[in-house]
This record gives structure tokens, C-alpha cells and sequence, in this order.
């Protein structure tokens, strides 16, 4: 009897040690803090424009705040330093083309791009535009700008957010197809190259259609040709660079995906996917989206977006290549 009673204390005592270790090995469903969602650009820049305003929908979803930090310079390798580097668990970046064009172009950076972060989900995409000033110095149009600077080749100078951006690229790729030569002069923002643009210290800009539309309606600039393959609904009366210069194969977007370090654990990757999906779906975000000049994209799936992503940085690293960039 008393040993049959010993057994079955032990077992009460088993027992009562699983039910105190369950809640311990239970993890919480992530995230259990806030995030930091990171953004390379300079603020009022289009991806420093959709990261505040996708970050409220993600707060929501993910039922933790969802903190924006610029971390702006070097083609935004400087805020893909940081996701690579990040060990909270908690942090995550809108990437876009930048990202793609700088494992391109740079020789060395301080992580790899294929082995150190994790595109997750596409978010949106947009066009960029060639701009010019409105006085009557300014170039009429896209041909116009062509023919002046055939005449007088890189005397013209464009501007751009910085060596390596996609802004940069795109102005070469523009140049590789009408067969001209511009100055490039990078500035660390949108507001500072524009502001160079009305005192003609630069006489084109390179820029995504949103991070602009204010100047463009409010007659501050002109727009001379959209660089995506149709002409954007905003923006009607803009040929394409496609039309403008005869070359229907020219067609060039920027995109935009949250990313994550790598090795982050596949149910954190699902839960961001799975929120993805979510913002997808919000006709009132994909509304918003649109009048900013953005278009939704469907999130894919992690592996459809990796790769996705490598195949920009082939994409580009045959544009270094055809239009004889230096790399960095």
C-alpha cells in the first residue's frame, strides 16, 4: 500500500511539473514589443512616404507599435547595415530598388546581400519621372533635353538622391537609351534636389512620381516623360520615356517589399507575409496607395519574393555593364 502510494505522489509531483514548465515553453506570439522599421531614404522621400503610411496598418495587425527610422545616405546601404546587424528580433526595412542597385554597384558593402537580409512581401510599385524647371530655360520636352545634350554633352546636369540610388540608375538607363550624356549631381534628398532644380543649379531631376506631385500640380515643375510602360492615371499627359524616345522595351518601376535580417525564424516570416497579405486586401490603403501614384502589389510568397529581388540585382548589374558605370 505505502508503495503504491509513493508512486503516486511522484506521479502528482510529474505532473505538476509539466503544468508549471508548459507556460515556459509556450512562446509568444510575435511581435511582443515594438517594431523598428527601417527606411534608407531622407524624410518626404517616396519610401519615407510609404513606410508612414503602411506603418499604422502593421501596428495594427501586429497589435505592437511600429516605430519609422530613417537611416538615410549611401544609396540606403547605411539602413541595410543596420537590418543585417539587427539581433532584437524586432526589426524590419522597406526595401526597394536601392537595394538591388547598391549590391550592384558596390564592390563592398558592409553585408551580403543575398546572405544577410530576407525579402519577405512585395508592398507597391511607381514610376519615376524625368523633371525639369518651368522657366523658359527649361528643356520642352524629353527630345528637346535629348538634343541639348548632344550638343553639349555632360554640361547638362541632372539630380538625383544619391550615388547608387535607383533615381541614379534610372537617369543612366534614360541616357543609355537616347544616346546622351548628363552630369550627375547627387543630393541626400528629394526637397534639396528640387530646390537646386528652381535655382537652376541642375536642369533635370530624377524622381519617383509620388515624392513630387505636390510640385507637379502646384506648377513648381513639369514633368517630361514617366518611366513605367503606360502612362500613370495621375499623371496622363506624360509620355513615357518608351513613347518619347521610340523604345517600347523601355520600362522601369520602382518597387518596394519588407525585408527582415536573415535566419529569422519561418513562423515570424509567415506572420509578416500573412500581414502583408492583409494591407493587400484594405481598399482603403490600396485607395491611398493610388492617389499617391503607388499601385498595390500582390505580396507573393517569401521565396517568389527573394527572388524577385535577385533578379533586380542581375537586372542591374547588366545596366552597370551596358552603360559602362564604374563600379563603386
Amino acid at each position: 500500500m505505502a508503495h503504491s502510494a509513493s508512486l503516486s505522489r511522484r506521479a502528482l509531483l510529474a505532473a505538476g511539473a509539466g503544468l508549471i514548465a508548459a507556460p515556459a515553453l509556450a512562446q509568444p506570439r510575435w511581435p511582443d514589443r515594438p517594431v523598428r522599421f527601417l527606411q534608407g531614404f531622407a524624410a518626404g522621400g517616396t519610401t519615407d512616404i510609404l513606410a508612414r503610411l503602411i506603418a499604422p496598418s502593421m501596428a495594427a495587425a501586429f497589435g505592437q507599435p511600429v516605430v519609422v527610422e530613417n537611416r538615410s545616405g549611401a544609396g540606403g546601404t547605411l539602413a541595410a547595415e543596420a537590418l543585417a546587424r539587427a539581433t532584437d528580433g524586432h526589426t524590419l526595412m522597406l526595401l526597394n530598388n536601392g537595394f538591388a542597385v547598391s549590391a550592384a554597384l558596390y564592390r563592398r558593402l558592409p553585408y551580403d546581400p543575398r546572405a544577410d537580409i530576407e525579402p519577405i512581401a512585395m508592398v507597391a510599385s511607381i514610376g519615376l519621372v524625368l523633371l525639369a524647371g518651368t522657366g523658359p530655360e527649361a528643356p520642352a520636352d524629353l527630345a528637346d533635353l535629348v538634343r541639348r545634350a548632344k550638343a553639349r554633352p555632360e554640361q547638362i546636369n541632372v539630380a538625383t538622391v544619391g550615388v547608387g540610388s535607383t533615381q541614379h540608375f534610372v537617369a543612366e538607363a534614360i541616357q543609355a537609351a537616347g544616346d546622351f550624356r548628363l552630369m550627375h549631381i547627387p543630393y541626400r534628398g528629394t526637397p534639396a534636389a528640387i530646390v537646386a532644380l528652381r535655382n537652376n543649379e541642375v536642369q533635370v531631376v530624377s524622381e519617383t512620381a509620388s515624392a513630387v506631385l505636390g510640385q507637379l500640380r502646384g506648377g513648381e515643375v513639369r514633368a517630361l516623360a514617366i518611366t513605367s510602360r503606360t502612362r500613370s492615371p495621375l499623371l496622363p499627359e506624360v509620355p513615357t520615356v518608351a513613347e518619347a524616345l521610340g523604345r517600347p522595351d523601355f520600362d522601369i518601376e520602382t518597387w518596394y517589399a519588407i525585408g527582415a535580417p536573415a535566419r529569422t525564424p519561418p513562423s515570424v516570416v509567415e506572420r509578416i507575409t500573412e500581414v502583408a497579405r492583409g494591407m493587400h486586401a484594405d481598399t482603403t490603403l490600396r485607395a491611398r496607395l493610388g492617389e499617391l501614384g503607388l499601385a498595390a502589389r500582390e505580396p507573393g510568397t517569401p521565396a517568389e519574393t527573394k527572388a524577385t529581388v535577385h533578379a533586380e540585382i542581375a537586372r542591374w548589374a547588366e545596366v552597370i555593364e551596358r552603360t559602362r558605370m564604374e563600379r563603386q
